[in-house]
């Protein structure tokens, strides 16, 4: 039993790595977008892209066995950091963290 949850919480570490290092690479890619949009004179947040993440996102949460409500807070508070780092540039032309 010992070695069978060592194992469980191993891989579960390695996850938990791996959501980090791709969280990091959307918001690499979020800032690029917050500059583009500060550049164009466009605002922070794009509700109708939003919407449509958001109901893409609970789909896949569906197909993967996962709580479609739970995917979607989990957006909603990306979204809402994202959107944070997007008036940041806006408000200093700089990336905001």
């Amino acid at each position: 039993m010992r070695a069978e949850l060592t194992r469980l919480r191993e891989s579960i570490d390695n996850i938990d790595a791996a959501v980090v290092h791709m969280l990091a690479e959307r918001f690499k890619c979020t800032q690029q977008v917050g500059r583009l949009k500060a550049e164009h004179r466009l605002p922070p947040a794009d509700p109708e892209r939003e919407a449509r993440q958001i109901a893409r996102l609970r789909s896949l949460a569906e197909n993967a066995r996962l709580d479609p409500a739970f995917a979607e807070k989990l957006l909603n508070f990306i979204i809402a950091e994202v959107i944070r780092h997007h008036e940041t540039i806006a408000g200093t032309g700089e990336s905001g963290g």
